[in-house]
């Protein structure tokens, strides 16, 4: 049995499909007489469109990733889905009309246009291919282009059977898709490395028993489509195979898109979310069916990323684990280490972990990691059931500065049941932050994604979904079909209001402004502590903390303390102490100075370590005679003009 593989625009072009390739190697390894080939159909999209209208990496990364949230890449390929160029062209203008500047509209028009011929031709190869099965995957904006391609393949060679599934077909959402689109054949739902291998060998019995392929959906004789339970647990990990990339770096290496890109291999340790077990994150929708941790063993997660590496000659590495599995930190990431490969780790963690947690993913090669911040102020973080408090994400941001690793993260509002007095601090103390990493974007206010607590649970604040606007000028469905293949959904705005919106992204705007120029950082000689600042809102460019008590006292705050911890603990290491009073005059005057951050009566310092302290040295002796003057965090009156609210920030989501 050949089985062809599609991945179809708008999938990531930097990256291989995960997906797809684990599913080769399921097909060839566990189908007898099977094999499996993938078509990396969004790399020969590239090519296609470049050859005729001027488009970059740029312009592919806005419609595969960047509006998400608005649908701008599914609504490319539904003219090709519904076989009409212009295929509601005015209501896709209307609804864009101030969300799209004026270049980007006129582009997504054109393509609209265009993608038909593009799907025509797509589909002849994948016919002249001679495949007995085409699967494809649908995960994020890929959706109406893969239908797209499937209706075209089933009308050159009925013939041919054609499969679905992805994140995109997981649990309703399948189930709505095989029940609108009579030209998919079969639609996986659920995790397909098991599900797919016994559907074609089912498909290759003389009376196929299709009842036992868990989660499929498919259509009796009657032509009405059935739906097969969905898995109740996970594959265990053991039987998570590993990817066979073979084919993309040699198809991407003829693309117009290899002077775009840096390649990285995509590795995958853990499914679900540890985390999320215990407390499912209210706005997260990612983990979909399964929220259940699992992890491959460490030698054998060892092993795949040494051997994709060595296979492949490709260093850089996506790890899509949802969140990283602490154990790793002590087993797989120091061989890592040891192993003398000079990789380059992107991962997700979480927020509360220590420096010297930090350092180990630093030496192992991380050097992006995206820890799960999405606000500064523990309230909101508690409404979001995040189990980390401001305090503690600002740590994370400053220990990843020391550490050298780049922080990316993302500032959410919108939370029922939040105020502007959760929001005014954080905004006032914001300038003294320049000198940390700043979000992706300005703040987004939350999107309700399928699968999270807010979709499933009305009572958390949010009542009477509709899917959102873009799926109703993307699909000819009523609206309950579409409910049920939505994932993202609109409903009423619920927490604060536009004011402070407004002051919320003009500080986060003049972070992300004057970021690259700022400075902070602190070198502990023993007798002295030395600080050098060069941040805008703050006039003093050197100090030392001479005093055995502030030295203490700037020590412990390392970690979130509140006043009344702080002075007790300080008493134990410098007699005598200091009255509670003093304890927090001394504390205003660092929240002042910029040295220190404070939320929900805790309080960190955000000074970084130097990291070559004769360099820190230096610096203090060229700003020894600066001015030291104790600068008020600016006022409402001084701070930068507003700008307006983004429309989206870049999506929180990983997966295949």
């Amino acid at each position: 049995m050949r089985v062809l593989l599609v991945n179809m625009p708008w999938s990531p072009i930097d990256l291989p499909s995960l997906a797809l390739g684990i599913l080769k190697r399921s097909v060839d390894e566990h189908v007898p007489g099977g094999s499996a080939e993938v078509l990396h159909a969004n790399l020969e999209f590239t090519d296609w469109i470049t050859r005729r209208m001027e488009f970059t990496a740029e312009d592919y990364e806005y419609y595969a990733l960047a509006s998400y949230f608005m649908g701008c890449g599914d609504w490319v390929f539904s003219s090709a889905l519904y076989d009409d160029p212009a295929w509601r062209d005015d209501e896709f203008a209307a609804a864009m009309k101030g969300k799209l500047g004026a270049s980007r509209m006129r582009m997504t028009r054109e393509l609209h246009r265009l993608v038909p011929e593009f799907v025509s031709e797509i589909a002849q190869r994948i016919v002249d291919e001679a495949p007995d099965v085409v699967g494809f995957t649908s995960t994020f904006q890929q959706n109406t282009a893969a239908l797209a391609a499937a209706r075209q393949v089933k009308l050159l060679a009925p013939h041919i059977v054609t499969v679905i599934g992805g994140a995109n077909c997981d649990g309703e959402q399948g189930a709505t898709v095989h029940r609108n689109f009579p030209f998919v054949d079969y639609v996986i739902r659920g995790e397909g490395e098991a599900a797919f291998p016994r559907l074609l060998a089912a498909l290759g019995e003389e009376l196929p028993d299709l009842s036992t392929v868990t989660g499929l959906c498919h259509r009796g004789p009657d032509g009405v489509s059935t739906a097969n339970a969905m898995a109740t647990s996970p594959l265990p990990p053991a039987t998570i195979l590993p990817p066979d990339y073979s084919g993309y770096f040699e198809r991407l290496g003829a693309s117009v898109a290899r002077n775009w890109v840096e390649p990285k291999l995509v590795v995958e340790g853990a499914r679900g979310c540890w985390w999320g077990e215990k407390h499912h994150c209210t706005f997260c929708g990612l983990n979909g069916s399964f929220m259940q941790f699992r992890s491959k063993s460490p030698d054998t997660f060892y092993d795949e990323i040494m051997d994709l590496a060595r296979r492949h000659r490709v260093l850089d590495m996506y790890v899509v684990d949802n969140i990283l599995d602490m154990g790793y930190l002590s087993t797989v990431l120091p061989r890592i280490i040891e192993s003398g490969y000079d990789l380059r780790l992107h991962i997700e963690i979480k927020a509360n972990m220590r420096r010297a947690h930090l350092r180990t993913l630093s030496d192992a090669g991380l050097i992006y990691v995206q820890p799960g911040i999405e606000s500064l102020n523990s309230r909101v973080l508690d409404l979001m059931d995040k189990g980390v408090s401001g305090c503690q994400n600002v740590r994370m941001l400053r220990d990843g500065a020391e550490t050298g690793l780049s922080v990316s993260w993302n500032y959410l509002h919108g939370f029922p049941g939040e105020s502007a007095e959760d929001y005014d601090p954080v905004i006032a103390q914001i300038p003294a932050l320049e000198h940390l990493n700043p979000p992706v974007d300005l703040s987004a206010r939350i999107a309700i994604e399928r699968f999270s607590p807010y979709f499933n649970r009305p009572e958390l604040g949010f009542f009477g979904l509709r899917p959102e606007a873009h799926y109703r000028f993307t699909y000819d469905l009523p609206e309950e079909e579409l409910y049920g293949l939505a994932y993202v959904f609109e409903a009423p705005e619920r927490g604060i209001g536009k004011p402070t919106v407004t002051a919320l992204n003009a500080a986060l705007a003049a972070w992300r402004k004057h970021h690259a120029d700022a400075r902070l950082t602190q070198a502990d000689l023993g007798d002295r502590i030395v600080l050098v600042s060069k941040r805008r809102a703050f006039e003093w460019r050197a100090m030392e903390l001479t005093d055995p008590y502030e030295i203490a006292a700037f020590r412990l705050l390392d970690q979130p303390h509140t006043p009344s911890a702080l002075a007790r603990k300080a008493a134990g290491r410098v007699p005598g102490g200091a009255l509670p009073e003093e304890v927090q005059d001394l504390l205003d005057r660092w929240v002042a100075l910029g040295l220190v951050f404070t939320d929900n009566g805790q309080y960190v310092h955000i000074a970084p370590s130097a990291v070559n302290e004769d360099l820190l040295r230096l610096d203090f002796m060229r700003h020894r005679h600066a001015p030291r003057v104790e600068a008020p965090v600016p006022d409402a009156e001084t701070a930068p003009a507003p700008v307006p609210a983004s429309a989206s920030a870049e999506p929180h989501m990983t997966g295949v």
